[in-house]
C-alpha cells in the first residue's frame, strides 16, 4: 500500500498548528505533534525540517487560507472596514492566527521578517489592500493594514484588558458586536483620513 504523503502532511499540519497554538514555539513538542497525527515523529522532520521550520509552515498556511477565506473586495473607506469585520469573524472563530502570530512575535520575529516567502506574502497583502484605497501608496497602505490587523489580532488574545479597561468579563454575543463596531468604526475613520492626507499631498 502506497504512503498517502500528503495526507501525512495535512495530519502534522493540523496536529501542530493545535500543539503551537496552544503552547508556542518554544513549548511546542515535537513528540506531542507526532502522537495527535498518528505519525512517526521521523516524518516531521523528512517533511517540513527542524521545529522552527514546522510552525513557520504552519503559520503560512493558516495566513494563506485566510487570505483566501476572507476576501479584499470593494474600494473605499467603508470596503476597508468591512474588510476589518470580516477578518475579525474569521479570527474570532477558532482564535488560531492572532495567537500564532503573538508567539511569533515573541519567539522569532527577526527569522519572520528575514523568510522571503513571508515577505512576499505581506508585500502581496498590502497590494490588495492598497487597490481598495485608491490614492494611497504602499507605505501608506501598510500603515493602515498593520493597524487593522494589530487591532484584529489583539481582542481575541487579550480578554484580560477587555476586562479590565471596559469593564465587561462577559463576551458574549453583544459585547463582540459592540467590540467589532468600534474595531469597523475606527478603520473606516482611520482609511478615509489616510486617502484625504494622500490626496492632499498629491
Amino acid at each position: 500500500m502506497a504512503w498517502d504523503t500528503e495526507r501525512t502532511k495535512r495530519l502534522l499540519l493540523d496536529a501542530a498548528t493545535a500543539e503551537f497554538s496552544e503552547h508556542g514555539l518554544a513549548g511546542g513538542r515535537i513528540d506531542r505533534i507526532a502522537a495527535a497525527a498518528g505519525v512517526n515523529k521521523e516524518r516531521i522532520y523528512q517533511y517540513f525540517g527542524k521545529k522552527d521550520d514546522l510552525f513557520a509552515a504552519v503559520l503560512g498556511a493558516q495566513l494563506r487560507d485566510s487570505m483566501d477565506a476572507v476576501a479584499m473586495d470593494g474600494e473605499g473607506p467603508e470596503a476597508a472596514a468591512d474588510y476589518a469585520g470580516r477578518l475579525f469573524d474569521h479570527h474570532l472563530l477558532d482564535g488560531v492566527i492572532p495567537r500564532l502570530v503573538f508567539w511569533e512575535g515573541l519567539e522569532r520575529a527577526e527569522l519572520a521578517v528575514a523568510d522571503q516567502a513571508r515577505a512576499e506574502y505581506h508585500h502581496t497583502k498590502v497590494e490588495r489592500f492598497r487597490q481598495m484605497l485608491p490614492g494611497l501608496d504602499h507605505a501608506g497602505a501598510g500603515e493602515l493594514l498593520l493597524t487593522l490587523v494589530s487591532l484584529v489580532n489583539a481582542w481575541p488574545v487579550l480578554s484580560h484588558l477587555d476586562t479590565l479597561m471596559v469593564g465587561s468579563p462577559d463576551r458574549g454575543e453583544e459585547r463582540v458586536a459592540a467590540r467589532r463596531a468600534v474595531l469597523v468604526r475606527t478603520i473606516e475613520v482611520l482609511a478615509r483620513d489616510a486617502q484625504e492626507r494622500a490626496a492632499a499631498s498629491a
